[in-house]
C-alpha cells in the first residue's frame, strides 16, 4: 500500500474518533440537562454533564483519546466563549456604576477561590502521581 493510503486511512480514522468524541460530549451534556430537569436540583446542566463525563472517562478508558481529539479544539477557542459575557457586563455599565464593589469583590473573590482549589487539585494529583 503507498504512503499516501496509508496517511489517508489514519486522517480518515481521526475524523471518525474525532466525530466521536463530541458526540460523547453532546450526549454527557444533553444528559446532565435531562437529569438536571428530571430531579430538579439547583445545579446547571453544563456541570452536570461534566460530572457525567468525569465518570464516563473513569469507567470507559477507551473513550479518553476521542474525548481528548474533540476537546483540544474546543479549549484551543475557549476565550471566544467569553465575548458574549463581556458584552453583556459592558451593556449594564450603569448598573455597574452604582454597585461595583460588590461585583468587584464577587470576581476576585471567585478567581482567587479557583485559583487555590486548582492549585490543591493539582498538587494532590501530582502526589499520587508520585506515589504510583
Amino acid at each position: 500500500m503507498s504512503q499516501a493510503g496509508q496517511s489517508g486511512r489514519y486522517a480518515a480514522s481521526s475524523v471518525v474518533r474525532a466525530v466521536l468524541g463530541f458526540a460523547v460530549l453532546v450526549a454527557c451534556l444533553f444528559a446532565g440537562t435531562a437529569l438536571v430537569r428530571w430531579t430538579g436540583l439547583p445545579v446547571p446542566p453544563s456541570v452536570m454533564g461534566m460530572a457525567i463525563l468525569i465518570v464516563a472517562l473513569a469507567c470507559f478508558a477507551r473513550l479518553e483519546a476521542p474525548v481528548g481529539l474533540a476537546a483540544t479544539p474546543l479549549l484551543k477557542h475557549m476565550m471566544l466563549c467569553f465575548i458574549p459575557a463581556v458584552a453583556g457586563v459592558m451593556e449594564q455599565f450603569a448598573v455597574l456604576k452604582t454597585g461595583w464593589l460588590p461585583f468587584v469583590a464577587a470576581s476576585v473573590l471567585g478567581g482567587a477561590l479557583t485559583l487555590v482549589v486548582t492549585a490543591l487539585t493539582f498538587q494532590a494529583l501530582m502526589k499520587r502521581k508520585e506515589v504510583a
